[in-house]
């Protein structure tokens, strides 16, 4: 039987099995190479507090959130695009 991707839809190489993570957003078990990472920042100051603490010389701290997506949630948001046979093999402009 063919194969639509070289990778199977992973990312890694051939290394065996991997752990399982759980998606952020439904919760489903994934392996981890190939769930989908989104790191994000956390604004814990509103930003025109932020602006005007910034302009005294304060450092307001943003914590980073990492998030795992399954297949389907990262296509749900927009991480993730459905592309054609001729624009998957392009793998220089993913988005």
């Amino acid at each position: 039987m063919p194969l639509k991707r070289a990778s199977r839809g992973r990312r890694k190489g051939g290394k065996g099995s991997s752990t399982r993570i759980q998606c952020t957003n439904c919760g489903a078990t994934v392996p981890s190479d190939k769930a989908k990472k989104v790191t994000s920042r956390l604004n814990l100051v509103e930003h025109t507090l932020a602006k005007e603490l910034r302009a005294q010389g304060a450092y307001i701290a943003s914590p980073r959130i990492l998030k795992w997506y399954c297949i389907s949630c990262a296509i749900h948001f927009g991480i993730l695009k459905i592309r054609s046979e001729s624009k998957r093999r392009d793998r220089g402009r993913l988005r």
